[in-house]
């Protein structure tokens, strides 16, 4: 099963880039090209990463990128002006997750174990061990302090297992207790 899944991702996300059926999977195509990635890195739909300078671009373990992120590791503002186009390198450290449809600019370094909030614009670098959002993004917390307040947040009733996922075919009386729970609660976490 997890094989499947696995072979289903990968399809879909070389659907999604446009990536071509025939070619090998597009993080190794990343690697080919000099971008450091390492273990398992996770890329949603309709991620952009700067294909012009991959070498640029160094992402750790235990890192994901939620739908629409982009990576850019060169600025092409001056091209016109100058005839050269800024580059920077880019690094992403571990445990790394990048909310959807984020930014991260040239010149960006973000440190380990970090959480960067949905459409944030990334400008300058991130400190280890926090929350970013926003833009441009600015700290928001701790990541400790940020755990501590989700973890407070979770309840027997508003947690819900595998069975309550798509992975699991979740049913119409699952979807419609989770809804229920919803409204009441206001929050629910998911495995």
């Amino acid at each position: 099963m997890k094989q499947v899944l696995k072979r289903v991702i990968k399809k879909s996300l070389k659907a999604t880039i446009g990536w071509p059926k025939d070619k090998p999977d597009p993080i190794e195509h990343f690697r080919r090209n000099g971008m450091k990635v390492g273990a398992n890195f996770h890329m949603l739909e309709g991620c952009i990463i700067d294909d012009s300078h991959y070498w640029l671009i160094d992402i750790g373990d235990n890192v994901t990128l939620a739908p629409r992120v982009h990576l850019l590791a060169h600025d092409a503002s001056t091209k016109m002006h100058l005839n050269y186009t800024k580059i920077k390198n880019v690094s992403i450290g571990n445990k790394v997750f990048i909310g959807a449809g984020s930014i991260v600019m040239p010149g960006v370094r973000i440190g380990d174990n970090v959480i960067i909030g949905a459409g944030s614009v990334v400008t300058r670098d991130v400190q280890p061990n926090s929350v970013y959002a926003g833009n441009p993004a600015k700290f928001i917390c701790g990541m400790d302090d940020y755990l501590a307040k989700e973890k407070a947040r979770m309840t027997a009733d508003n947690t819900f297992g595998e069975e309550y996922t798509l992975r699991q075919a979740v049913g119409a009386d699952k979807k419609a207790h989770m809804q229920r729970v919803l409204a009441k609660d206001g929050v629910g976490f998911v495995i």
